[in-house]
């Protein structure tokens, strides 16, 4: 019996990392991320991750027919094929979700979870994001490294990114907003979209999340489609 099909979406620094980690071990299915999906075609150099690795490697964004075709290997895969999965950073847009739609014919999404964080929230945690250098530990101004900006892992120098500036993360925040609208939209129409708000701690804000989750299977469970 599959376990679930979820779709996490949210601002960036509102913890969808953090939730998907602690959905997909409790629901035990796989954390289906669009930058691992992109890493490992890379590795397993297969013919999509060739071409994904020229984009990279530009510095392009990855075109939407090819990062549907990834995502499209991934999900073919026996772990989420029989178990589901918890999709993070895919879809972005509604020509994704509708062929994201056509991929799991005859089965669907289970449900949309939107998590919610105000943008002045988010631009704060992450104007006071710090990463190391060499390992990609992540760290704040309220969560510093124990030692004199040194990383706890690995020693590395821990640094703002050169993104993290607020110009950028307002930008990278309005690209966001603009672009994610429709699909909030679309999947709103189809009944599949619920907003869970985002604040709290990371066990409140799961709980939250659990609950929605949990509500909606009892709700369907006569129809058989869980």
């Amino acid at each position: 019996m599959p376990g679930v099909r979820l779709i996490l979406l949210g601002r960036q620094g509102a913890g969808k990392g953090t939730q998907c980690v602690r959905l997909s071990r409790h629901y035990v299915v796989p954390h289906i991320a669009t930058g691992d999906m992109f890493r490992a075609a890379v590795k397993a150099r297969t013919a999509a991750g060739r071409r994904v690795k020229r984009y990279l490697d530009g510095g392009e964004l990855v075109p939407d027919d090819l990062v549907i075709e990834v995502v499209a290997e991934r999900l073919g895969q026996h772990d989420s094929k029989v178990r589901g999965f918890v999709l993070d950073g895919f879809p972005r847009t509604v020509r994704q979700a509708e062929a994201l739609e056509k991929m799991l014919e005859p089965d669907r999404i289970d449900l949309v979870v939107d998590l919610d964080v105000p943008k002045e929230i988010v631009l704060a945690r992450l104007a006071s994001r710090r990463v190391c250098s060499a390992c990609g530990a992540n760290y704040s101004l309220q969560v510093p490294p124990k030692v004199d900006w040194s990383c706890d892992v690995c020693g590395g120098e821990v640094i703002q990114r050169a993104d993290d500036t607020e110009v950028a993360i307002r930008r990278r925040l309005d690209l966001y907003d603009s672009e994610t609208a429709p699909l909030i939209r679309w999947y709103g129409e189809a009944g599949l979209l619920v907003t869970v708000d985002g604040q709290g701690s990371a066990d409140e804000v799961m709980d939250r999340i659990v609950r929605v989750v949990d509500g909606r299977r009892q709700d369907v469970a006569d129809d058989g489609s869980w």
